[in-house]
């Protein structure tokens, strides 16, 4: 089994609001998993308020207001989907390909789990799955048939975490 470094934390979130950090480490190995990711990989995972992820929704997509998720990858594969990124990609000094980055929003989480009726872990979860598959370089803006490719592999992927949420 591949080891992954995934790193998860919180910024500006007060305790009570903040998410699942195993659960939402789970989803990320559970969708890397999924992808059949074959070299050890490394993601990380900001939580943070709807004001933080607003003013880096605006500083990186100039859209001036929150979202529930922002991925940050580190590569372009094309097709979507894991292939090994290439010789340079493997960070020397960790060993590891570095992918990308996940901001979650807590506060949208939270608003979005209410509005779906789901608990908050499944939304952190379902959010989570969403950010590293785009990670891999699936979209869901252009092709209908990508997001139908990708809301197909999130719910795979979902139904694989299960009882864990």
């Amino acid at each position: 089994m591949i080891k992954h470094k995934i790193t998860a934390r919180h910024s500006g979130i007060c305790p009570a609001d903040r998410l699942p950090i195993a659960l939402i480490k789970q989803a990320v190995t559970a969708a890397l998993n999924f992808e059949g990711v074959d070299m050890p990989c490394e993601v990380s995972v900001l939580i943070t308020d709807s004001n933080s992820i607003q003013a880096i929704n605006n500083e990186y997509r100039g859209i001036d207001k929150p979202t529930d998720v922002l991925s940050f990858p580190m590569f372009e594969f094309l097709p979507p989907g894991w292939a090994d990124p290439g010789p340079g990609a493997l960070d020397p000094e960790t060993g590891l390909v570095p992918l990308g980055e996940i901001v979650l929003s807590a506060e949208k989480v939270k608003e979005q789990a209410e509005e779906f009726s789901q608990p908050v872990s499944c939304e952190a979860c379902y959010l989570t799955v969403h950010s590293v598959l785009h990670l891999l370089g699936y979209d869901h803006l252009d092709e209908a048939e990508q997001k139908k490719e990708m809301r197909r592999r999130e719910k795979l992927i979902m139904d694989m975490i299960g009882d864990a949420i």
